[in-house]
């Protein structure tokens, strides 16, 4: 095969993969290179990610790559958002990398905003709150005394930790630099109020580039022991869900999406950010996006719901496919049982299942007591928040939508797919599954000028995939679902 090669790693929260795509006369093909666990390890209580695991898993892709014919010309790294690590002023780690849903930022924003207002916070950053942003995270390790604080002299964000193992380089990327809560995107720049307010010195922050800038290439070290060149390692959007949105098959602008995964993010694309008191009181965020767009979204607590749910059944030998847990769900009564699915009782429990029943009890519906209610709870429950949200940003902003285009692993459960098409009324474009490691792969192409555009990014995926289109279906029954949807979120 001819053509351009280019190595994407894309790490989630359960997983990682390395995936070598291969753009060849305007179409994109790919192949999976290594396929790894990743997860969260609770350590006295608390949860961290295990880094150096993960860092041999990725060497061990590079290398596999050495016994291709099609070589990479480029690697790139994209993971989940806000996480991060410390580094003191010889280059060596402070400690164990905090993962996301540990319960110490329980009740950092309410502190928070008792020294600087919620509202003046946004207005700084436009982003979303949620309390494992890195700006709760921060202020949560100066609050609890951590003594790493007072040796740290740099700041390091998941693929900025990867990306500096690999080369030695230290820089952040902007996509993923904007899911922090420190950036401000009005003056493109660290917020050094919100550093001030929090006691931390803004100086530990890196310099940000842009999707498609190269961060360096692999050290001599890395590159004998992975049998390879020395590679280009380039930050793509290294934010998943910027790599993400870069992948949407579009051919215009009047379009919502949703990167369905663990997390469902549903937004649209704007050319600059939406920062306003409509957009403040419907808590949307404002992350930075390819070619200097902003993703105006809203994290939604996605498919973590039936995946807990699934790891829970599997604890007690009640084990399903999960193919097998959609044909359950679509064989349950409808909307019988319906929870808000960003509920603070969903982030983290130790039993997703309890925490469902519960959550319903306490709202006056019929508990969800089999895995076929449980599983129907949860699907009619995210179709109908994408309704919630879409219902929103018709508020915020003044973008014709459409359409919706459905990205990600989420993209092949064809029942939430149709789903999402009758609670919006809206028509569905699904695909690509593969759309976070694509976009990944796309942005590289970018940075070593073998495309020259975003637009040109999404044609090429058009034209390379196969993507599968959903029409509204019983939109009245829906409808009414939505109301009754409505009155359990109040």
């Amino acid at each position: 095969m001819s053509g351009h090669s280019y190595l994407a790693f894309d790490l989630g929260a359960s997983s990682g993969r390395g995936v070598l795509g291969t753009l060849d006369k305007g179409k994109i093909e790919l192949k999976e290179v290594n396929r790894f666990y990743n997860g969260m390890t609770n350590i006295l209580g608390n949860y961290h990610w295990d880094f150096l695991r993960l860092f041999d898993d990725i060497k061990r892709g590079i290398t596999a790559c050495a016994e291709f014919t099609q070589k990479p010309e480029s690697i790139g790294l994209d993971t989940w958002g806000v996480d991060y690590a410390l580094l003191d002023k010889q280059g060596s780690f402070l400690g164990i990398p905090y993962a996301y849903r540990d319960h110490r930022t329980d009740t950092a924003m309410e502190e928070l905003f008792r020294i600087i207002p919620k509202e003046k916070v946004y207005e700084l950053t436009g982003i979303q709150f949620m309390q494992f942003n890195t700006l709760f995270q921060l202020y949560a390790a100066k609050r609890d005394g951590l003594p790493i604080m007072d040796l740290a002299t740099d700041l390091l964000f998941v693929p900025d930790i990867i990306n500096y193992m690999l080369t030695g380089v230290k820089k952040s990327e902007f996509t993923f630099a904007t899911t922090s809560q420190l950036f401000n995107p009005v003056k493109g720049t660290w917020e050094k109020e919100l550093f001030d307010a929090i006691g931390v010195s803004a100086s530990i922050m890196q310099e940000i580039v842009q999707p498609g800038a190269i961060i360096g290439k692999l050290t001599a070290d890395i590159a004998r022991e992975t049998q390879m060149p020395q590679l280009n390692v380039i930050a793509p959007a290294t934010h998943d869900t910027g790599a993400a949105i870069a992948a949407i098959p579009a051919d215009d602008e009047n379009f919502a999406y949703i990167s369905s995964g663990t997390w469902s993010l549903m937004g649209i694309e704007s050319k600059k950010p939406l920062i306003s008191e409509k957009t403040l009181a419907f808590n949307f965020t404002n992350e930075g996006g390819v070619e200097k767009t902003y993703r105006v979204l809203k994290n939604i607590m996605g498919l973590w719901l039936i995946q807990e749910c699934k790891r829970c059944w599997d604890n007690k030998k009640q084990e399903f496919s999960f193919p097998e847990i959609v044909k359950m769900a679509e064989k349950a009564e409808p909307f019988r049982s319906l929870v808000d699915p960003d509920h603070a009782s969903f982030l983290n429990p130790p039993d997703m299942t309890i925490a469902l029943a519960d959550y319903c009890k306490s709202t006056g519906q019929p508990v969800p007591d089999t895995p076929e209610r449980l599983a129907r709870c949860v699907f009619d429950s995210l179709a109908l928040k994408y309704r919630a949200v879409i219902d929103s940003l018709k508020i915020i902003s003044d973008k014709k939508i459409e359409k919706i285009h459905v990205i990600g692993g989420g993209s092949q459960n064809e029942l939430l797919c149709q789903f999402t098409a009758n609670a919006t009324g809206l028509p569905v474009v699904a695909g690509p599954a593969e759309g976070t490691a694509i976009g990944n792969i796309m942005v590289q192409a970018m940075g070593l000028g073998h495309v020259k555009s975003l637009a040109e990014i999404r044609r090429t995926i058009k034209n390379s995939f196969d993507f599968k289109s959903y029409q509204p279906q019983n939109f009245n029954a829906w409808d009414k679902a939505y109301d009754q949807f409505k009155k359990i979120m109040k």
